[in-house]
């Protein structure tokens, strides 16, 4: 077996106030904000380093990140200043933090953001970034990728390289007082999800496996409790999410990821909704972890949407759709299903699984 050279986060700083020391990690020049819309006009800003020189980028998380729309970030920063900014700061969720890291990597690397969709594809190092997530559960911050959706070809996934790392994180869990309850619910269900997903395949170490338990048994604790937002459960989840991050840095995701992805390609559904839809049509593969997921669910009161809160009806067409936006993330269908993937997600089984989550 040939084995992987891993890498995780370099550097980061945790703990309440942590935004405070945001200065002493930048380096000196002209710096640019990826912040989410979200914070625009909010005390946030405030606390900000700011120079005259900087740029701050406004991320619409409405939708996430396209290919196209970070082709727009790389040519706007391109256009307004002739060399590369000394930092690139992501403020945000997983939309806002993927953002920062793509363009990082874009600029310093020739050609478009689909040319770089894939694993070890981007050949250069990118410009030094600061990751300051605001909620947590996707484990972008701690991730090796960024994930983008080609509206052209209806491939949702990231740039996989040791260069989309962030070189240092801000891990401040006041930043997360904010999040809106089914937000935070469904955000933090992300790294249960990769987490299970990650011990359930076969392409995985001990490392990685740590990683992933202890993310999966603070999302447990927090989940299980009676106020799963309360300081100390914030904390917690937003270790968790670090820890979900590592642990997929060190393997891959499973089947819903990929079921998840088709939903956010073909509905453009929220990732971290489109996972908790996606769980209902999961019994079969993780029939442990659906029960603790929908467990977790019922104890925090947080009904878990349906499919047929975007569709009425799955038609052929939808199928045709959802079957070839799921069917071509091979790495981690491969980890999860080995070789044979398709011989078992048949289009009449990928059907299947998509009307239980109607």
């Amino acid at each position: 077996m040939k084995y992987k050279n891993t890498k995780n986060i370099p550097y980061y700083i945790y703990g309440k106030g942590a935004i405070n020391q945001l200065k002493e990690v930048l380096k000196d020049g002209y710096r640019v904000y990826f912040i989410d819309h979200f914070f625009k006009n909010k005390d946030l800003i405030n606390k900000l380093p700011l120079q005259n020189e900087d740029v701050i980028i406004y991320v619409d998380t409405t939708e996430e990140p396209t290919t196209e729309k970070i082709d727009e970030y790389k040519e706007y920063l391109v256009k307004i200043n002739k060399s590369n900014p000394s930092t690139i700061i992501g403020i945000g969720g997983g939309a806002t933090l993927d953002s920062a890291k793509a363009v990082a990597n874009l600029l310093t690397n020739p050609g478009k953001a689909e040319d770089y969709q894939g694993w070890d594809l981007v050949k250069n190092p990118a410009i030094y970034k600061v990751g300051v997530p605001t909620i947590s559960g996707t484990g972008a911050e701690a991730s090796r990728t960024c994930v983008m959706t080609n509206v052209k070809t209806g491939l949702k996934l990231g740039m996989n390289s040791d260069y989309t790392i962030y070189d240092q994180l801000i891990l401040d869990p006041d930043l997360t007082k904010t999040v809106p309850k089914e937000q935070y619910f469904y955000t933090g269900m992300d790294t249960y999800i990769h987490s299970f997903e990650s011990l359930n395949g076969s392409y995985r170490h001990a490392v990685g496996d740590a990683f992933a338990r202890e993310a999966i048994n603070l999302c447990k604790e927090i989940f299980s409790s009676k106020d799963m937002m309360s300081d100390e459960n914030r904390e917690k989840l937003m270790t968790a999410s670090y820890l979900g991050g590592c642990a997929i840095a060190n393997s891959f995701v499973g089947v819903v990821h990929p079921f998840s992805a088709a939903l956010s390609v073909v509905f453009k559904i929220h990732h971290c909704e489109a996972n908790c839809i996606t769980m209902r049509g999961m019994e079969k593969f993780y029939p442990r972890e659906y029960k603790e997921f929908f467990e977790m669910a019922k104890k925090q009161n947080i009904e878990i949407p349906k499919l047929s809160k975007y569709i009425d009806k799955l038609d052929d067409e939808i199928v045709e759709k959802l079957y070839n936006s799921t069917i071509i993330h091979e790495k981690p269908l491969s980890n999860a299903l080995r070789d044979n993937f398709k011989e078992i997600l048949t289009k009449e089984k990928v059907k299947e699984i998509f009307e239980k989550m109607m």
